[in-house]
Order: structure tokens, then sequence, then C-alpha cells
């Protein structure tokens, strides 16, 4: 066979590849953002509190972070494929259930499982990309578009999210997932081909003191919106977790075959994209919490309503995605993804100063948009600097730990910006008046996230490879 007739058929091989990848992933994040504006109507099915309702989110979130490294770890030892096609099949079936649940305590569950579903899905989709595509254009163009699919899904979820839930129900958001599922497993099993795989063990410690760790941690900090930081509960919970976490890192230090190398962090590049994208998530994902409350129950929009209120934000998210790789060819990586959170700075400090007089149009339509191009341009970034430079055998590890920082992120966020709403609570505000005030505290609590996020960019990645560039220069100079 000529070599012509051999490379077009490898880069048909690599698309069809690129479009189950992107397509699975897109389910998963379609799933997590469909939820945000069926967020009330939740509420009232199951008779919810705030505090309760974030576990809507959390309880998903958190065993997603939490075993994404178990998830990415047993990819390289059983196999990408196979641990693709069981992910996707797990996270199916709990959408079923979840779409059926009959009460709170069926879904808080049955979301749980779903998100273990997604932590075996997610790392695989991301180190398939890496294994398909060669490092440098061709993959940094495969990542725009994962970025740029993680962007719209989570987008699109929050429009599809508010039709559900506005005209027939929030369960359809669920049981939407079931065909689309199967379609792509029947077509993930006739494409993909099985990766070569590692021989070792999986670090079951490692995994059951990180994911235990992290839920005791963010439980401790949404119950203390409730009980308060002196309550047994609350302290006993906040210290459980750091011993735990404590023990996770030293026994990652000494294992053999961990489940996160901890020379991943040898990176300044890679550091800096993993503490910006956790700062990152929690911001963006208490900004879709809060905005679809201040929508319905400040602006008194219908979950419909709602639903097509996140379209300012929907719309430039793609169209900066698909500006990233053309603009990281000519401005950088770095330069990127500080402009990107610039504006992300702006739009939600706009988008802070709300309160229960202000319009959809002034108040919030125009921060959405402003928001909505920092977040497609962000996401491409921290994913090719969370990867950069990783050797072959790290890449599944290095793929999960850029999930395990953008779930974790979202549900540490969110855990701690619960509390800034609540505390904010005063008596001399009742009803939307006092509805606003917290949620206009809980939008500067997302500013500050950002801050920190900018200043890790800076710190940690830009700076220095502005001052190796003008030392280069200056030598450069000193020389002729």
């Amino acid at each position: 066979m000529k070599p012509q007739i051999l490379k077009e058929e490898r880069d048909v091989n690599k698309m069809h590849v690129l479009a189950i990848v992107l397509a699975s992933y897109f389910v998963i994040l379609l799933d997590t953002s469909i939820v945000i504006t069926g967020l009330p109507e939740i509420r009232l099915a199951f008779d919810l509190t705030t505090t309760e309702l974030s576990w809507v989110q959390n309880a998903y979130t958190l065993s997603f972070g939490g075993f994404m490294m178990l998830g990415a770890r047993a990819g390289d030892l059983v196999g990408r494929k196979r641990m693709f096609m069981i992910g996707l099949t797990l996270f199916t079936v709990t959408s079923l259930v979840i779409g059926l649940a009959p009460n709170a305590s069926t879904m808080f569950v049955a979301r749980a499982v779903q998100g273990l579903g997604a932590a075996i899905l997610a790392p695989s989709t991301l180190s398939l990309l890496s294994i398909y595509f060669s490092e440098g254009e061709e993959r940094t163009k495969a990542l725009s578009y994962y970025a740029a699919t993680a962007g719209i899904g989570a987008s699109l979820g929050l429009v599809a999210g508010g039709v559900f839930a506005g005209w027939l129900t929030w369960r359809i958001g669920f049981l939407v997932n079931v065909p689309v599922g199967i379609v792509l497993l029947y077509a993930g099993r006739k494409v993909l081909e099985e990766s070569e795989t590692q021989k070792g063990n999986f670090d079951i410690l490692g995994a059951l003191t990180s994911t235990i760790g992290m839920t005791l941690l963010v439980f401790s900090i949404v119950e203390s919106a409730s009980l308060g930081w002196g309550s047994m509960v609350t302290q006993s919970s906040l210290i459980a977790s750091i011993v735990l976490l404590a023990v996770f890192f030293f026994h990652e230090s000494k294992a053999a075959q961990p489940i996160l190398p901890l020379r991943l962090f040898n990176s300044r590049e890679r550091v800096g994209a993993y503490l910006a994208r956790m700062l990152f998530l929690g911001a963006m994902v208490s900004f879709f919490f809060f905005s679809t409350q201040f929508m319905q129950g400040v602006l008194q929009f219908t979950p419909v309503q709602a639903g097509i209120g996140f379209l300012p934000f929907t719309i430039p998210t793609f169209f900066a995605s698909r500006m990233v790789p053309a603009m990281t060819k000519r401005l950088g990586n770095q330069a990127v993804m500080l402009i990107a959170f610039v504006f992300l700075f702006a739009g939600l400090w706009r988008l802070s100063l709300v309160t229960v007089e202000s319009n959809y149009i002034v108040g919030v339509a125009i921060p959405m948009f402003i928001i909505g191009f920092g977040n497609g341009a962000a996401l491409g970034p921290l994913t090719i600097a969370g990867v950069a430079g990783v050797a072959r055998e790290d890449t599944g590890a290095a793929s999960g730990l850029v999930n395990v920082a953008h779930q974790l992120g979202g549900s540490l966020g969110l855990s701690i910006l619960v509390v800034v709403f609540s505390s904010a609570m005063t008596p001399e505000l009742s009803g939307n008046l006092l509805l606003a005030h917290q949620i206009s505290a809980a939008y500067k609590g997302s500013v500050w996230m950002i801050v920190g996020a900018i200043a890790f960019i800076l710190v940690l990645n830009f700076i220095p490879a502005w001052w190796r560039k003008y030392r280069m220069l200056v030598k450069s100079v000193q020389q002729s």
C-alpha cells in the first residue's frame, strides 16, 4: 500500500478517535452543567436547603476528582480502551438511575457513583488524545478542541438544563445520556484500539486516602455554613481530612507505583497550571451555581429563561475557544492564559456589583459576555500547560491530575463560596434583597479566586519565562 494512502487512513482514523473522545467528554461536561439551571426545581422536588442542594454537585465532583488518579492509573495498567468502555458504561447506567431517582438520597448516591464512572472515563479521553496526536502543533490543535468542548458542553448544558426543567422535567437532563452513551459505546468498540499496558499494581491506599480526605475537607467547609467552625462535627471532619491528605502525600512519596507521581510537580509550568485551574474552576462553578439562582430567584426568570440567559456567556466561549490555537501560535501559551484570566477578572468583578435593582442586560448579560471570552480562552492553555513535557509513561497520571484539579477545584471553590453566601446573611435584609446581597458576596469571592490564579500564573509561569528571555537577550547583546 502506498505511503500516501496509509497516511490518509491514519488521518481519517485520528478524526474518528477525536470525534469519539470529544463526544464522550462533551457528555461528561454537559452532565456537570445541565443540572445547574435545574437546581431550583430539584430543590423543590426533594425539599432541600441551599447547603443540601450543593451536594447535588459535590457528590458528583468529589467522586469524580477523588477517583480520577486511580482511573488514570487503571488506564496505564489495564488499557485505555478497556477503561474507556468501563467508565462510559458506568456513567450511562447511573444516568438512568438518577433520572428515575425517587428521593434525594438515591440521587446523591447515584451521583457519587456516576462521578466514579466519569473518573474512569475522563482521563482515558485525554490520554487517548496524547497517544494518537504527537506533541507539538498537532496535539495543541487537538487539545484546543478538547478545551473548546469543555466550554461548549458546560455552556450548552446550562441552556438545555433550563429548557428541560422549564418545559419538561430536570430528569430529562440525565436520561438523555442513556441513548448517547449507547451510541458511543458502539463507536468506541469499533474504532478505538487498545493501548500498550504497563506491569504494576493499583495504589488502593492512595486512592482511598485522597478521596476520603478530600470528601471530609469539602464536608467540613460546607457544614461550617450551618453548624459553625466551633462544631465538633466540623472540627473533627477538618482534622481527619488533614491527617488523611498528609498520609496520602507521604504514601505517594514512598510508593513504588503511586497514582500521583510527585515528579509531575517538578515543572513550574505544570504546577502553575494545576493551581490556576483549581481556582479557575472554583470561580466558574460558583458563577454557574449562583447565577442561575440570581436569575430565577431575584430576576424571577423561569428555568427556560434562565437557560437562555446564559447565552451571552455561551457564544463568546465558543468563539474564544476557536481562536486559541492561532493566538497561542502568535503570542505563546502563557500570554494567552494571562489574557484570559484578565477577562475573567473584569467580568466577575462587574458581576459582583449586582443588587436587587440590577437589570439583566447591564447587571448580568454584559459581565457574562466578558466572562465568556475569558472562559473560552483559558481552558486550552491550562490543559496544554498541565501536560507539557510529560514523559510517555506518565501520560495517564498527568491527564488524571489535570482532571483532578478541574473537579476538586470546582468542589472546593463552591464549598467555600457557599460558606461566604451563608455568612453574608444579615437581619436587616430579607427576601430578594437578602438573596441579591448574599449572591453578590459570593461573586466577590469568585473575583478573589481569579486574582489568586493570576498571581500563580505570573509568579510560576509568566515572570520566570519573561526573565529567561530578558537574560538571553542581554547575553546576546553583550556577546555582539
